[in-house]
């Protein structure tokens, strides 16, 4: 059985999908706008970003269909779990991702969420679409690479 990788220590969830199905062109650090419920839940480890997406309204970025769990410890009236969480960038920033999102047809995916300095931050790709040979050359990639280390650990 494959040894489990360890995250970094930083680490609180990876959208691991996001290399397999999306070409990353270029990454963005982000910050997010969460209530304290969120936070404490996030440092429980309960987060996910599949299947989740950034949108622009009235210039403004806001993360759409992010789950982050419910808090163990929480009162009486818990968070959502799918709600729309505003991101927090420049407006030089705000200005590129927009321009390329509407000239190229990009779409911008979370592809982690971190802690820097105690804060929650959202590493947010540009990506492009990959198409389903794009994928399969990406998977015989990887198993040639596989096996290369397998021959070469071998002394073959």
């Amino acid at each position: 059985m494959a040894k489990k990788k360890k995250k970094p220590e930083n680490s609180i969830t990876e959208n691991r999908k996001a290399r397999f199905n999306y070409e990353i062109i270029d990454t963005y650090e982000a910050g997010i706008m969460l209530i304290g419920s969120e936070v404490k839940a996030l440092r429980e480890g309960k987060g996910n970003l599949d299947d989740c997406y950034g949108v622009f309204k009235d210039d403004e970025l806001y993360l759409m269909n992010s789950y982050i769990g419910e808090y163990s410890h929480a009162s009486v009236l818990p968070h959502e779990d799918r709600r729309t969480r505003k991101l927090l960038l420049h407006k030089r920033e705000l200005a590129e991702l927009k321009m390329a999102r509407e000239r190229e047809g990009l779409t911008l995916i979370p592809l982690r969420l971190y802690w820097k300095s105690g804060k929650v931050k959202v590493a947010l790709g540009v990506c492009k679409g990959k198409k389903k040979h794009d994928k399969r050359d990406t998977q015989k990639d990887r198993d040639w690479q596989r096996s290369r280390h397998r021959i070469l650990k071998q002394g073959v």
